[in-house]
């Protein structure tokens, strides 16, 4: 049995999508996506280790992720999966790929963060550990919408709350998530990037508003020269949140890539 908590969408037969959310994210994320934009494809979207309802025992690098995801896969499905993934999620798509190209028949990455700036990780994991919750749920609010989720419609922002809110020891808010593992994320994201085996079917997406930007121009160079014609680049006009913030073209890419 998987050690992974998985939110299922669609029917339960047919050629599957792999969803995969990012850092201090989880899989209830890709909801409106597949209910409103894909409901007749199947998709899996698991809380990675650390995060949601998974698991959360160390330890915390993209090998394990991946062989999380392999021991899901078994479960699930004998033939390879179209694997979506955002942000983190996108990264830890690349690695799949990159160790086990049997599962993989294709790669939908929307924004995704691989091989950052390691001193742009290290403010941002210190700031979750000196900042790790919230005085309550309006706070929480305040601080999405002074992200990227300022682009995200409201209900999709309150189903976030909802579902990723949960009290504290101290009584406080704070996201349904593991802090040392994802402090620990953070410092995965400075590794150097894995690029997927050449005949992979590739769509990348760069959300242009992300500055700097998590699509690194070294990352977005070194795919297009090993990939080739299996590369489609888009540029959206948008903040980090790619899959809320643009589901419909976000579903159509899927859909083209299906």
């Amino acid at each position: 049995m998987s050690r992974l908590h998985v939110h299922r969408f669609g029917p339960t037969t047919g050629p599957v999508v792999l969803a995969l959310h990012g850092l201090t994210g989880h899989g209830r994320r890709w909801a409106q996506l597949a209910e409103e934009y894909l409901g007749d494809v199947r998709v899996l979207a698991p809380d990675l280790r650390g995060h949601g309802r998974s698991t959360s025992v160390p330890p915390w690098d993209f090998e394990t992720v991946v062989a999380d995801l392999v021991e899901l896969l078994a479960a699930e499905t004998t033939a390879p999966v179209l694997v979506v993934g955002h942000s983190f999620g996108g990264a830890t798509g690349l690695h799949l790929a990159r160790r086990y190209p049997e599962l993989v028949r294709g790669l939908v990455l929307l924004d995704p963060a691989i091989a950052i700036d390691p001193d742009l990780l290290f403010d941002i994991a210190e700031r979750g550990i000196t900042h790790p919750d919230y005085a309550d749920v309006e706070d929480a609010r305040q601080d999405k919408l002074a992200s990227a989720w300022y682009e995200v419609e409201s209900r999709l922002l309150e189903a976030e709350l909802t579902e990723h809110l949960v009290p504290t020891a101290t009584g406080r808010v704070g996201w349904r998530m593991s802090l040392p593992a994802i402090t620990s994320y953070w410092g995965q994201l400075a590794r150097e990037y894995v690029l997927p085996p050449a005949e992979v079917p590739t769509v990348l997406v760069q959300a242009m508003k992300v500055q700097p930007p998590f699509v690194t121009p070294a990352f977005r160079a070194a795919l297009t020269a090993h990939l080739g014609p299996h590369l489609t680049v888009h540029e959206f006009d948008c903040d980090h949140m790619v899959p809320q913030a643009r589901p419909a073209e976000t579903a159509a890419l899927i859909r083209a890539a299906l």
